[in-house]
């Protein structure tokens, strides 16, 4: 993102503004929502292939040779996707964004930043304050705000009682890095009522172009969302893996390969949903 805020400017001025718009409600289904925890918790890492392992040592008993073989895919299993390698290469299946820059950002009318969970016992904050991941996107956010003068919305609502996350983002923006915030989403719960509620905010206020600032394993769905909101989106991945591995510690398991491969799981799965949802939407609008 260098040179930024000496490019964005005269670039800018030469980008027509998009239109349009289509906002589709929020998911009101309580089964869905809890189908969507089952699976989550039954297929991401690590309770997916302990699962695995459990069922090979169940086949065991009657069947020694397949049950083992299972248990031994089960930990394999574990064990690969606890790799920061793995995770990595995971993530890049579900995007290839290259870091924003002063081209790239030129046409954006303004930010958006995507909350990504809070940190409810925090008593070193008084309380309740942002996730680590949220934190990531505010401090590049707030980054990008500086650079280009472009209005920042906030997106992310209440989640177990605490504070909705657009408050908190909007509170640690202003205070702690001095980037003042134009709107505030505090409502929504999923990626989907992230860009449903925020394009309404957005078109309201005439626009239809943003700097989406999220994490690479967020896109391409989060892109998506918006777009089928009728924003026109300009991707600002954070967390971009390498290229290739470079280190033997990218080979061997740890905590944060695990968690980068849970996360790129979880969005391979909301893709395939999403997915499916829109061939079923179009199936809807075209019976024929």
């Amino acid at each position: 993102m260098a040179d930024i805020s000496a490019r964005v400017g005269s670039a800018r001025s030469t980008v027509t503004d998009g239109a349009g718009s289509r906002f589709r409600g929020h998911d009101t289904m309580p089964t869905l929502y809890w189908l969507k925890q089952v699976v989550k918790f039954v297929a991401l890492p690590p309770v997916g292939p302990l699962l695995v392992v459990l069922a090979g040592l169940v086949v065991a008993g009657r069947h020694p040779r397949a049950g083992r073989r299972t248990a031994y895919a089960g930990v394999l299993m574990l064990w690969l996707l606890a790799t920061p390698a793995v995770g990595g290469f995971l993530v890049r299946c579900l995007d290839r964004s290259p870091p924003l820059d002063a081209v790239a950002a030129a046409p954006a009318q303004a930010i958006v930043i995507l909350g990504g969970g809070t940190r409810r016992f925090a008593p070193e904050y008084g309380g309740v304050t942002v996730s680590a991941i949220t934190l990531e996107r505010v401090r590049y956010g707030a980054r990008i705000a500086r650079a280009t003068r472009l209005p920042v919305l906030v997106s992310g609502g209440a989640v177990r009682g605490a504070p909705p996350e657009a408050v908190l983002m909007r509170n640690m923006l202003l205070h702690e890095f001095g980037v003042p915030v134009r709107w505030m989403e505090p409502h929504s719960r999923n990626t989907h009522e992230n860009a449903v509620d925020s394009a309404k905010l957005l078109d309201e206020a005439g626009v239809h172009r943003v700097i989406l600032v999220g994490h690479s394993f967020d896109f391409p769905r989060s892109r998506k969302e918006f777009e089928a909101a009728g924003i026109d989106v300009i991707p600002a991945p954070i967390a971009i893996p390498p290229s290739a591995p470079s280190q033997v510690g990218d080979f061997l398991p740890s905590a944060a390969g695990l968690q980068l491969s849970a996360y790129a799981t979880y969005e391979i799965l909301a893709n395939v949903l999403f997915e499916i949802t829109a061939f079923g939407e179009r199936a809807a609008a075209n019976p024929g």
